[in-house]
This record gives structure tokens, sequence and C-alpha cells, in this order.
């Protein structure tokens, strides 16, 4: 939104504001925020930053855990959700006394990829479409304690509501992909959300309901530079959350909120660029795929299972990755085919709009440790020359949950739990490290947390396993 401090302060004065938001994500994925008054918003600030304590968000140890926020004044943007007016802007995190970059700041990172990218001479720019699917529900409660485990959505477009209310337009199970009014209750909230992403500066392709029963919704942007796409996934989280809380809804992007339905992925689109044109583009390659393009595919393919430790970092994820619901299960690629962990997309057939779709992520990932890691692991491909049919990955134009067990069998699986996908990621990581864009310290830090995580949930007995089992 600005290019120097003194553009800022004259929108700051021309637009009385009177507060400045500072927005930072911490190791996980989550976005933190301190506010400082206009008065503090002054040339120092750009040099000094604002100090915190990286330690309380995952981004360092309790011995050094002293870090400072300076604001990256492109990002800027009116908060609509503040009762003063108030600008916000996304943060890089620096270390206090040098203000060098900080090299755990998954920002960083995500900038340190790119570079990566245009040192390797394949591509200059990488460009992002993410799709953003998430459920809109009107109540949500839950409680873990040592003698109840419980949880509880409801939502406005849910079909047992329907002894209830006298409207009768209901979605039944796993049928309300495009569903329109008045059978879509969302369509206002959603066109709420993506007028408020505009006005804030996000670009939005378009909005439609999804084909989960229980307000299952999805938002998608058109293609974006890497950091911006990975900023307009942390505005994206933010804004429907309050645009939600606004209609006294809430919403949720758990990859599998509800057994039986279809769950929430978050798939990226991405091809490379080159003095402007598309390296992904041939229109004499399969799928009009050129070979820079098959061998970024054979590098995703090759390194999906560690992949899926910063693309799918929570244990809920793997309760999506199962048969029967267009989530992949297997490393292969293909024209069309939404069970393939890959899909070239057969309507983006234009110079600069053939690409690729890497369908397993979903939003629990950290956006800019997720689309860092996923580029890394495409130009290692390149580097490499792994041409993906001859790896094994297809292409497989078949719906696979048709197979016999034993020929799907013969298909490279992605990882069935956080703890495979973990593990996987502490067997093959060079792919990220070798170009120093990912430290081994902040892999030790993540694999530990998540490991953790996964453990967490195993010690729990399941209320399912209370139902099969207490009468044995």
């Amino acid at each position: 939104m600005f290019k120097d401090y003194s553009e800022a302060a004259e929108f700051v004065k021309q637009h009385e504001i009177e507060m400045v938001d500072l927005k930072f994500v911490g190791l996980f994925g989550k976005w933190h925020h301190v506010t400082i008054s206009t008065k503090e918003f002054n040339p120092n600030l750009m040099q000094a930053g604002i100090g915190f304590d990286g330690s309380s968000v995952g981004l360092a140890s309790v011995h050094s855990g002293d870090k400072a926020l300076i604001p990256d004044l492109s990002t800027g943007f009116v908060d609509p959700f503040f009762e003063l007016p108030t600008l916000s802007f996304i943060c890089n995190i620096v270390e206090p006394d040098t203000k060098e970059a900080f090299n755990q700041d998954p920002r960083q990172i995500a900038q340190n990829a790119e570079k990566a990218l245009v040192q390797s001479r394949f591509a200059d720019e990488s460009r992002w479409g993410p799709e953003f699917e998430f459920n809109i529900l009107s109540k949500v409660s839950f409680e873990n304690s040592g003698h109840t485990v419980a949880y509880h959505f409801d939502a406005l477009e849910a079909n047992w509501n329907r002894f209830e209310d006298s409207h009768g337009y209901f979605i039944s199970e796993r049928n309300g992909y495009h569903a329109i009014p008045p059978s879509d209750q969302m369509f206002n909230i959603r066109s709420e959300m993506v007028a408020t992403l505009e006005k804030m500066g996000i670009p939005v392709k378009y909005h439609h309901h999804e084909v989960g029963a229980l307000g299952q919704c999805e938002i998608e942007t058109p293609m974006l530079g890497m950091l911006n796409a990975a900023d307009g996934s942390m505005i994206i989280k933010y804004v429907t959350r309050m645009v939600a809380r606004k209609f006294g809804q809430t919403v949720t992007f758990l990859p599998k909120p509800l057994f039986g339905e279809c769950g929430n992925g978050m798939h990226f689109h991405q091809h490379l660029f080159k003095k402007k044109q598309n390296q992904f583009y041939d229109p004499k390659g399969p799928n009009l795929l050129s070979q820079v393009g098959l061998n970024y595919i054979g590098g995703l393919l090759t390194h999906a299972p560690a992949l899926l430790a910063f693309t799918n970092p929570s244990t809920n994820s793997y309760r999506r990755l199962v048969p029967g619901f267009e989530a992949p299960i297997k490393c292969i690629f293909s024209s069309g085919n939404r069970s393939a962990a890959i899909r070239i997309p057969i309507y983006a057939n234009q110079p600069d709009t053939v690409r690729m779709e890497f369908r397993p992520p979903d939003a629990t990932c950290n956006p800019y440790l997720a689309m860092a890691a996923m580029l890394l692991a495409g130009l290692d491909g390149i580097k490499q020359g792994i041409d993906p049919t001859k790896a094994g990955f297809g292409p497989i134009d078949e719906d696979i949950f048709e197979w016999t067990p034993e020929k799907q069998a013969t298909l490279k699986s992605l990882p069935l739990s956080l703890e495979e996908a973990i593990h996987a990621l502490e067997e093959n990581h060079a792919f990220l490290t070798d170009a120093g864009v990912f430290s081994e310290r902040l892999l030790e830090n993540w694999s530990k947390a998540k490991l953790m995580e996964h453990n967490q949930v195993m010690v729990r007995p399941h209320p399912f396993e209370i139902q099969m089992y207490y009468d044995l």
C-alpha cells in the first residue's frame, strides 16, 4: 500500500488514523498482534521496531526470546473490524540488537525460498493460487477433561434441523456443491467477506458453496506472488472469521470437522515464470506441460511424504486424507482427476495459465512455510531432472478407489498420520536445508512440537472407542 514511511505517515494524517496494528505470524501459523498509538508510529519504529517475546509463539527459546517487529509498509490496510480508525501492517521479525532478519521467521523463510528460486536461474517468480475451504457454523462447543470428551456443531443449513425449522431448504450430506439460495444460506455472508477482502486489497476470483452440507464454503484468489499469497492467506482467515462473528456465526478451517462429510482442503495452484513467460507451458508437451513443469511435479511427489509435515501439520489433517471424499491418498498426478495428489487443470490451457494443483494441503498449515517447502521440493525436482512418469507417479486418469487393493498398493502412498509425516521429514529434508532456507534448528523444533501434538491425541481415549468396547 505504501512505498515509504512518509507516504504512510501522510495517510495516517489525512484519514485521522488513531491506532496502528502490527500483525505477525508465529511458527505454527497463527496470527498475533500488538497495537500502538499513532504517536508511536514514527521513523524510529522502522529502525528499532517493537519488541516482543518470540518464545511465546514458538519462534525462539526462553533464554533468547527477545525479538522485534518491523512493519512491512507495502502490506498496509485499514482494518475494518476496529472501532477506532486503525491502520494494520504485516511485520517481519528481526533480531532486536542487530536488526538482521530472524532466520526462524516464517515470512522471512518464504522470502528466502523466492531468492533460492532466482538463484537457481530456472525462473525468477513463482505464482500461487490457494483455495480456501471452510465451514460457517452457528454454534460450536467442546470439552476435554478427565471424565468428559465431547464436541458439538450446529449450522443454519444442517439437515438435522429440518424437523424444527419450517422453511424446508436444506442440503443433504455431500450434496452442496454450487448450491443456490435459498438452500445456500451462506451467500450473503460470503459476499460480505469478499467485499471486505477486496476493500483491503485482496483480489478474489470467486466464492461458492462447497460439497459439504454443514455450511461448507470456498473462496479462491487469482494467481499471486508467493509473499502476496501467503499474506493474503492470513488476511482471508482473519476476515472470514471476523465477518462471520458479525452475523452471529463462527468459521472453522478444520480439515475434517464432521465424520461422513467432505473435509476442508487448501489446494495450491502453482507455476513458475521467467521474464514473464510461464515456464510450465509447452504447446507440444503432455497436457501442455513443459519438461520443467513435469520435473517440478516429480519433485513435489518425490518429497510429498516429507512435505505433508508442513502442508498437513495437524492430527485432524489425516482424518480428511481418506478414500471416497475427493481427497488424495496416493502420490500420483493426473489431468482433471480430483483423487490425485496433483491435478493438471484442463481448463487452464493458455500460455500464461497452464499450471498444476497440489491437492493434499489444508489450512492448518503455516502458509509461508508450506509454500516455501513446496517450492523447494519442485525446484529439487527440476535440478534432479525427476520425470514423474518414469518415477511411477502417472499420469493416472482413473478412479483408483475402484482398483483392487493389490493394484492400489503398487502406488506410493501419502502418510496416514502426522507422526508418519514427521518421520518422513526427519529422513528427507536436505531439499529444504541445502539452499539455506530452512534451518536444522527450525526442523527440529517443528518435529518436536508436532510429535507432541500427535502423542497428546494418541494417549486420550476416543469416544468411539468407548462405544465399541465398553461392554467387552
